[in-house]
């Protein structure tokens, strides 16, 4: 590098001031001056909403002892139900098990008997299971059903300790027996008849 371009880059000595010598210091701009009255006006508008939120009702539950209401069409746990004289409402159609986007519903059906009647058609499911770690909820399966079978209830405490147990089987998910029918089995009375507005053999 020749000695022109080294002068040209170095750098002066004595740069020049941004303010001169005889520049005195710029004036204050006019305006309105703080003042501790409006410190505190300011302060007390940002907090505004904690003091609202502080004096107001609380709202959080001490769950769970505590538990907020479900909505009536909330759906949450599902169930098997039962006609009132205690034989089972799935006939063992497997619509549910077809209308299901994720394949969790299986369904094997079995044939009644005049022994062993379970529900008031010709089949009745003889083994029900739902795998609740692939449900969605979306409750297609309750829209499917033409017996009102499969319902979705409000129970959403679904927690376990294993995989296994989130395979919900026919015994877990069926509704208990109405006490009467109870009742009347231990009692050793025959099978209870039909529902009202069902044979036998519906469905022939």
């Amino acid at each position: 590098m020749s000695d022109e371009e080294q002068k040209g880059d170095a750098r002066p000595e004595h740069p020049t001031p941004l303010r001169g010598p005889n520049e005195g210091v710029p004036a204050r701009p006019e305006g309105k001056r703080p003042s501790v009255a409006a410190d505190i006006g300011a302060l007390a508008t940002g907090l505004k909403t904690t003091l609202g939120e502080f004096f107001s009702p609380a709202v959080t539950l001490e769950y769970p002892e505590d538990k907020s209401p479900r909505s009536e069409r909330y759906r949450g746990r599902h169930y098997l139900r039962r006609y009132e004289n205690g034989l089972e409402r799935c006939i063992g159609c497997e619509l549910c098990a077809a209308a299901c986007p994720v394949g969790c519903i299986l369904v094997i059906a079995a044939e009644n008997t005049d022994e062993n009647r379970v529900s008031p058609g010709e089949r009745y499911a003889k083994t029900y299971e739902i795998n609740m770690l692939r449900c969605i909820f979306c409750g297609y399966c309750e829209d499917a059903c033409p017996v009102q079978a499969i319902v979705l209830g409000p129970e959403y405490e679904l927690s376990d300790t294993s995989r296994e147990k989130f395979i919900y089987t026919k015994e877990k998910l069926l509704e208990p027996l109405p006490p009467d029918v109870e009742a009347r089995l231990k009692a050793g009375s025959p099978h209870p008849p039909a529902s009202p507005g069902t044979s036998p053999r519906a469905g022939k």
